[in-house]
């Protein structure tokens, strides 16, 4: 499947074969940087190595060109606050130049062999399994959320909403392991939060805060464990 060659092409080229340094220049001079210019041309010659085939000349070219596009838009946007997100929207859009140039012009790479049943189950569970279980945990033990002077104080010292981007990637883990009969990681993932999440609650000395991390905790377990068996049905 040609969709894999210019994924492998784009990875390559973006990540492997892109010094910092030229990183650094292209975001100094922008459009005027050389390394941005050989940096399309590498993605070029990427391409027609893993196509193999000199009659598909042009979807080298198009993944060149529209790299070019799309890398000039992200330097000329970009700014120090934005720059995280516009890294992502570039990553996106050339992704999304692979996937058209797959989709049209190969008849063999079709949607339904992606988007089929058993796929938009794993997907659906996938979704439901980061920011709408956040809200339900959220919702579920907001009734027991300690108001202490000294769980303000530990709030303060932890990174802005780490507590919720934790629990997404823990329940996709938890998820993964499930799906793919590793049922020892699940337990791995258990063992490994207790250590790191309740040694810290130990010295904070806070009864009730350990309750509620520990009720939130187990629901956002049993919740990934319920969908993974449920996917598996």
């Amino acid at each position: 499947m040609i969709f894999f060659n210019l994924i492998l092409a784009h990875l390559l080229g973006d990540f492997i074969l892109q010094p910092n340094s030229w990183v650094a220049d292209k975001e100094k001079k922008k459009g005027r940087s050389i390394y941005l210019y050989l940096h399309v041309l590498i993605h070029i010659a990427l391409t027609m190595l893993f196509l193999w085939d000199f009659n598909l000349w042009w979807i080298a070219l198009i993944v060149g060109v529209s790299h070019l596009l799309i890398d000039v838009t992200k330097l000329s946007s970009q700014t120090a606050k934005t720059k995280r997100i516009w890294f992502f929207i570039d990553q996106i859009a050339h992704i999304l130049v692979i996937v058209a140039l797959s989709l049209f012009y190969f008849p063999y790479f079709k949607l339904e062999d992606f988007f089929n049943d058993e796929s938009l189950k794993i997907v659906t569970a996938i979704v439901f399994l980061t920011v709408p279980s956040s809200i339900f945990i959220k919702t579920i033990i907001s009734i027991w959320t300690p108001i202490t002077i000294d769980h303000s104080k530990i709030q303060t010292e932890s990174l802005v909403n780490a507590g919720k981007y934790i629990g997404i990637l823990e329940r996709l883990l938890v998820f993964v392991f499930i799906l793919v009969n590793h049922w020892e990681g699940v337990g791995f993932m258990i063992a490994a939060k207790s250590v790191f999440r309740f040694s810290d609650l130990a010295e904070a000395k806070q009864r009730k805060l350990t309750e509620y991390v520990l009720i939130g905790t187990l629901l956002s377990f049993g919740i990934a464990v319920l969908v993974g068996i449920l996917i598996k049905i």
